[in-house]
């Protein structure tokens, strides 16, 4: 991935404007570092959108790569880099080939591949990574969807829920969780999820049948309270390696298992593990922006910060536990 400084200029139709603004990584290193500062304005290059970008959400992989955590590896980056993969705003200009989008409407997307959204202007890709945004859904709530809500997608298609099964979420407060949680209620699914006592209200409203007081028991021996032979699918949101073989313990023999964040693959007593990565598949964006706007998909922003404050939200975010997500409001 490169900074906003690689972008390639291409044919475009729409208006281009001069210097924008952006919160700038300079080098690896911990969120207090960063800063807003200028660059040239991005070109949208061939299957391209310039975008305005109204609102910007945080993903705990934005502050793992600003410390350095992929180092090395393919998502190593060039500085300065603009950090920031999701985003909603107005499309200002089109790339050589861009059908099916206007210059004027309002989008929001996954910028995955053309990073760089906690900044006035970023580049997005035409596709299954852009989806038209309904007026229902605000821009805040907006941008808080996209690598989230693709990524409790992606683990419930490795999950395969059925009406009647039961489903523990270990994690079900954060920003992927609330996800998990109401899709999986949504599909029939008796869902029990993990929560400090001060969200168990919450994660009951997101849908939970059961919320487990991780601050006080395990959460595996809570859930087999509920479900003495065990569970039938376990999503964990919080553990890696060999920490998931405590979380499989929920299971029932020949549960499933899934994660995003890795570990064995041999479980034991039959049970199936899947460990993925976000997948986005056509429709997925717009079937999470449907939800969001008729109210069937509840989209939980704690806290929303104004774009001089962006790199706080960083310190805020490395600092400890948020419920739900956080946006960066870069109109204000």
């Amino acid at each position: 991935m490169s900074g906003c400084g690689g972008f390639t200029p291409g044919a475009y139709v729409g208006t281009m404007v001069g210097d924008v603004r952006a919160l700038l990584v300079q080098d690896y290193g911990p969120p207090s570092q960063l800063a807003l500062g200028e660059l040239a304005d991005p070109r949208p290059g061939s299957g391209q959108v310039l975008v305005r970008i109204s609102a910007a959400g945080l993903n705990p992989f934005d502050l793992k790569q600003l410390t350095g955590a992929f180092k090395g590896g393919s998502s190593s980056l060039e500085f300065p880099y603009v950090p920031g993969m999701d985003g909603a705003g107005t499309v200002l200009a089109l790339g050589e080939g861009v059908q099916g989008v206007a210059v004027g409407d309002e989008i929001f997307g996954f910028f995955g591949r053309t990073p760089g959204t906690i900044a006035e202007l970023a580049l997005l890709d035409v596709g299954d990574y852009l989806a038209l945004r309904p007026a229902a859904l605000d821009a805040v709530h907006a941008a808080a969807l996209p690598l989230s809500g693709v990524t409790a997608k992606t683990l419930l298609r490795a999950f395969e829920p059925a009406a009647g099964e039961s489903l523990l979420v270990i994690g079900a407060s954060g920003g992927i969780g609330m996800f998990v949680v109401q899709l999986a209620a949504a599909a029939g699914v008796e869902v029990l999820g993990t929560a400090a006592p001060a969200e168990t209200a919450y994660v009951l409203g997101l849908g939970a049948a059961h919320a487990l007081d991780y601050t006080s028991e395990d959460p595996v021996e809570l859930a087999l309270a509920v479900h003495p032979e065990g569970v039938d699918g376990v999503i964990d949101l919080v553990n890696g390696g060999d920490a998931v073989l405590s979380s499989a313990r929920a299971l029932r023999p020949a549960g499933r298992f899934v994660s995003p964040l890795g570990g064995p693959l041999e479980l034991g007593r039959g049970i199936t593990a899947s460990y993925v990565s976000l997948t986005l598949l056509p429709g997925d964006l717009e079937d999470l922006a449907a939800r969001a706007a008729s109210g069937a998909l509840r989209v939980e922003v704690s806290r929303v910060y104004p774009f001089a404050a962006a790199g706080q939200a960083f310190v805020d975010f490395a600092a400890g536990h948020t419920r739900g997500k956080l946006v960066i409001d870069v109109r204000a």
